[in-house]
């Protein structure tokens, strides 16, 4: 009919729910995370020129942390500042072009990170399994390319995934129940046959997740058992440090990727599935730098360094 057509064709712009409709508990809200996501920028910032300028920090572990923070900061731009407007405009708008950029953006550096997380474990497995070859395995090639063919395929998976939903018919209903243009909300505003594009999707997240989780356990399970062969208690305490930050990172990270996705449908609720998108929308973005400069004696070193000579450049 008429009516229907014009609903499909009129769509320019989206409405995004936001995080609760409780008028109490916007302004806690809105401060909050306006905190978590001013650290992270500010400590994912940091990292990136850090580990650029530390003259200790030219290792592949800090090539590999500095593209960590590059995606952090990535998909956390992608949400946080349209998710902080949320709380101050009446009727938060996203426009229909907008909302496919912003999807694209957020895809691109979440399935980076993912491949990026799987990169520092195999650095990690050198680094403890094969320390005396470890320059010449892990060179300036292998570790650009290891960084490079992630950016390669989550920009194609993005934009594959983005194209393809956007290019389905809408029904008119433009109310997204989310505080970002996530796949899963948009799919349900849908009108077309969504069961190709669901196909797709699930298999591509599958093999995301699968193939990233794989590499880390087969690394951590070689570095264990590599740790457990020492004979020295401060060998493997040492060993074990070295890659104790990574492996909290790493479970925190899959940990509530696995929770948000791989949930029962039944028990699959907007509500918990905005407080995990959230957590690792802003808080996981927010944590990383904070683990790896907290344990890290050498990103604690650039870091006094760096803040002696900017002391350096305002006494004079």
């Amino acid at each position: 009919t008429k009516m229907d057509k014009h609903n499909l064709t009129a769509l320019n712009e989206f409405i995004l729910k936001g995080i609760t409709d409780r008028s109490e508990l916007q302004a806690p809200l809105f401060g909050l995370l306006l905190i978590i996501y001013m650290i992270s920028v500010v400590g994912n910032l940091g990292i990136i020129i850090l580990t650029k300028i530390g003259s200790r920090l030219q290792t592949p572990m800090y090539f590999f942390l500095r593209h960590l923070a590059i995606t952090d900061l990535g998909y956390s731009t992608a949400v946080g500042p349209k998710m902080l407007a949320n709380f101050v405009v009446d009727e938060n708008k996203i426009s229909y072009y907008f909302c496919a950029i912003q999807q694209v953006f957020f895809m691109v550096f979440i399935t980076t990170e993912l491949f990026i997380l799987s990169a520092m474990s195999y650095d990690r497995y050198v680094a403890i399994c094969n320390p005396l070859c470890y320059t010449v395995i892990m060179s300036r090639g292998l570790c650009s390319v290891l960084v490079a063919i992630p950016y390669l395929y989550s920009t194609f998976v993005s934009l594959l995934v983005t194209i393809k939903i956007f290019n389905l018919s809408f029904c008119g209903h433009n109310v997204i129940r989310h505080f970002y243009c996530d796949i899963l909300p948009l799919l349900s505003l849908l009108c077309s046959d969504t069961h190709e594009i669901k196909l797709v999707i699930f298999i591509l997240s599958v093999f995301g997740l699968i193939s990233s989780l794989l590499i880390v356990l087969d690394s951590y399970i070689l570095i264990i058992l590599s740790i457990l062969r020492l004979k020295s208690a401060e060998g493997r305490h040492k060993a074990f440090s070295t890659c104790g930050s990574h492996l909290t990172v790493v479970l925190v990270f899959y940990g509530t990727l696995i929770f948000m996705y791989l949930q029962p449908k039944s028990s699959h609720s907007f509500d918990t599935d905005k407080v995990a998108s959230i957590f690792y929308t802003l808080v996981i973005p927010m944590l990383n730098p904070v683990i790896y400069s907290l344990r890290n004696r050498d990103v604690k070193y650039a870091l006094h360094r760096a803040l002696g000579r900017i002391c350096n450049i305002f006494s004079q």
